[in-house]
């Protein structure tokens, strides 16, 4: 708390803080006034001197501590420090986009570092950083589709649950386009924004489900949604190392990709198409519906401040006090 209370802290004469400098200014003619009006005495021993001191001598430096601390506080206090608070009104319409993410089990192919759906996971967060006047939800899918994170303008929420998301999240294996894009687009279709995208983001083999992709096709047509879709993967194969009864054989796989369902799907909504073969391309296709995609927002930023000069004043004014109490009584000085 006192960390975040110090990270929006502020002084409206921040100039006045130079003042500090007084204090080892002070502090060092204070040591050599104190040191020069000490009396010195010659003895052969001090054994009996030990017994001479009492809680006034060793507390002999207190009213000149309790003077620093006020002057501390009160040079604090003359700089004005304050909270700032910053506060964003945004005004216009923005989009309402729901990022659609294939979590099957192909998904975890090493053809991205550290694998298809990590690539998409990182890059999509920094997506969502870059749309803050847009409404955004979460749909995933595998051989069915799921809704993690409805339509929001809690990006925050957004983000946390992108970072939640694991292949085998849902327990039924296979890769329902067509359902994760029909969910997709019903998390969409009562809204009341004029631009409505869903970006399907798949490696592209329709495998089970309980909606076709024509059909849900049909559905984002219907209800003016464009459908941006991006192919994660290639068809280069890789090497896969297997059990056989000899042990551990290593040998070539084929990586399935299917483009031709997502070019259709793209085109047939007024969407575009994209293709991923590696983490800096699907950067960069996120940058690219970023730029095509505009938000017609205006965010302004608003600075409010809260003055806490006044417990610096009343620090500095009790010890202030403090000192003339103590050196008018228990430290008083006799001609």
């Amino acid at each position: 708390m006192l960390n975040q209370w110090f990270q929006h802290i502020e002084f409206a004469y921040p100039w006045v803080l130079g003042l500090l400098f007084l204090l080892p200014i002070l502090t060092y003619e204070y040591t050599r006034r104190y040191r020069r009006s000490r009396a010195s005495m010659l003895v052969t021993t001090t054994h009996f001197i030990e017994g001479t001191k009492s809680i006034k001598t060793s507390l002999l430096h207190l009213p000149f501590l309790c003077r620093c601390f006020a002057l501390l506080f009160l040079i604090v206090a003359m700089a004005m420090p304050r909270l700032k608070f910053t506060e964003d009104q945004t005004e216009g319409e923005g989009i309402d986009i729901v990022l659609c993410f294939d979590i099957s089990g192909s998904m975890t192919e090493p053809d991205f570092q550290p694998n298809r759906l990590e690539a998409a996971k990182a890059v999509a967060a920094k997506f969502v950083m870059q749309r803050p006047g847009d409404r955004i939800g979460l749909v995933i899918f595998s051989g069915v589709s799921f809704t993690l994170c409805p339509v929001t303008t809690d990006h925050n929420a957004v983000l946390t649950q992108i970072q939640n998301v694991e292949s085998g999240y849902l327990q039924e294996e296979g890769t329902a386009i067509g359902s994760g894009l029909a969910t997709s687009i019903d998390r969409l279709r009562s809204s009341k924004s004029n631009s409505k995208v869903v970006i399907l983001l798949t490696d592209g083999v329709d495998v089970g489900g309980s909606v076709p992709p024509d059909v849900a096709k049909e559905m984002a047509k219907q209800y003016n949604i464009k459908v941006y879709t991006i192919g994660v993967g290639s068809e280069k194969e890789i090497d896969e190392v297997v059990q056989s009864p000899l042990g551990p054989v290593k040998q070539k796989r084929k990586l399935e990709f299917n483009e031709g369902l997502l070019k259709d799907l793209a085109q047939s909504t007024g969407g575009q198409y994209f293709h991923a073969t590696d983490n800096d391309a699907l950067q960069k296709i996120y940058d690219s519906i970023n730029q095509l995609e505009k938000s017609k927002i205006k965010v302004t930023s608003y600075n409010r401040y809260t003055n806490e000069f006044l417990p610096w004043v009343f620090a500095g004014i009790i010890f202030l006090l403090l000192e003339i109490i103590l050196r008018y009584t228990a430290f008083k000085k006799f001609p």
